[in-house]
């Protein structure tokens, strides 16, 4: 399996066994609802919480993607593992309300500033033809190691909930010796940093008007994919199934992705990226909306099966797209915007995509998802003659 990201260099395999351990720790944010009740937290704190979790993931990526082109691509991973850690500590043992909220904003805002940093040094280590298998490869890290945390997570829960906070610290800080042992800096030399015009800001991101035109589109298809774990698990409760049921719908995706990315991502990896990306994103969507007709644990799987397909076929697309659109000086800010548009999905998920489902029906949202996801996949077919003019250009110079 492992065959198909033969080639790449070590740094994207350092990456993707430090992903591997760090996912495995990812513990306390899955069961961050149980151990609030444990805390005392009533449901209208714990919303409150919550929702500094959520702004965190809005404020990481922008920070981190300034960050990694600013002091460079390591050292920005570091701060972000260093920061989640310690705020792991400090939520554990905050004493009230207000401090448990802001030691969760800062978990997810240093959590998130890794992502971009992360991507910018694989875009800095392969060239444009082998990016998307190395971003495929992350991708299953993540994958992988949330599958085996999903198990770990609820042993440890019914063990003591300092287990889980102490696994999460633990891996976030192999994760950093990892980085500063196994990595270095990437970031481009001074001379082929950003011209005056671009400034050390996001400008050059806002500038870019064919970015501006495919970031909304990934957004939408991100919400799409988003549902996945934000309205899925209502629709089951509401189909009278157990909670278990989506432990097990969890389970499927999770085995799907890990045993079939490798064989996908080697059989895709050669055909032109947009149409494999709005093939996968159609998917996706169909696959969603098929949540809308299920009412058994078998029909269910049928949906989890269809949209972890698109899952895996449009597995590091996006981000090798950006990556190859980026100029080399500015790819932190690059990656730490699309890092950012992936947050926004997330939340509009867990805000509007509720709010439809509760407030208006499911089926409202269902067909929603479904027309949203094909629409965003012709428009984004549309600009691939723009993207392939760019990228050739950018080759060439």
């Amino acid at each position: 399996m492992l065959s198909t990201f033969r080639g790449l260099p070590p740094a994207v395999w350092t990456v993707f066994a430090g992903t591997i351990v760090n996912r495995l720790g990812y513990l306390v944010t899955p069961f961050l609802v149980f151990f609030l009740a444990a805390r005392g937290v009533t449901g209208a704190e714990t919303t409150f919480v919550l929702g500094a979790l959520g702004a965190g993931n809005l404020l990481g990526p922008a920070l981190g993607g300034l960050l990694a082109d600013r002091i460079g691509r390591r050292s920005t991973m570091l701060i972000g593992l260093l920061g989640a850690s310690a705020a792991q500590g400090a939520l554990f043992a905050a004493p009230g309300v207000a401090t448990m909220a802001a030691a969760a904003l800062l978990i997810s805002a240093a959590g998130a500033m890794i992502g971009p940093a992360a991507y910018a040094l694989l875009a800095d280590s392969v060239d444009s033809g082998r990016r998307q298998r190395a971003y495929a490869l992350f991708g299953w890290g993540v994958n992988i190691g949330t599958a085996a945390a999903g198990v770990l997570g609820g042993f440890l829960a019914a063990h003591g909930y300092w287990l889980l906070f102490t696994v999460d610290v633990a891996t976030m800080l192999i994760y950093a010796a990892i980085v500063a042992t196994r990595l270095r800096e990437t970031r481009p030399a001074r001379q082929e940093k950003a011209p005056a015009a671009d400034g050390a800001g996001y400008g050059v991101v806002l500038r870019d008007r064919l970015l501006l035109a495919l970031l909304p589109l990934f957004g939408i298809q991100l919400f799409v994919y988003s549902l996945t774990e934000v309205a899925l698990p209502l629709a089951i409760r509401d189909s009278g199934l157990s909670p278990a049921v989506y432990g097990a719908m969890a389970a499927v995706n999770a085995v799907f992705v890990v045993a079939l990315q490798p064989l996908a991502t080697a059989t895709l990896a050669r055909l032109p990226q947009l149409p494999v990306q709005a093939a996968g994103s159609v998917l996706i969507a169909v696959g969603v909306a098929l949540t809308g007709v299920a009412d058994s644990v078998a029909a269910y799987t049928v949906s989890v099966v269809v949209w972890s397909l698109g899952e895996v076929v449009v597995a590091g697309i996006a981000a090798a797209m950006i990556a190859d659109l980026a100029p080399a000086h500015a790819r932190g800010r690059y990656q730490g915007a699309f890092q950012w548009t992936w947050g926004v999905a997330r939340f509009g998920a867990l805000t509007l995509g509720v709010t439809v489902y509760t407030s208006l029906s499911p089926a409202v949202l269902w067909w929603s998802a479904l027309l949203s996801g094909v629409l965003t996949s012709a428009a984004t077919l549309a600009l691939r003659s723009r993207v392939g003019r760019r990228t050739e250009h950018d080759l060439a110079a």
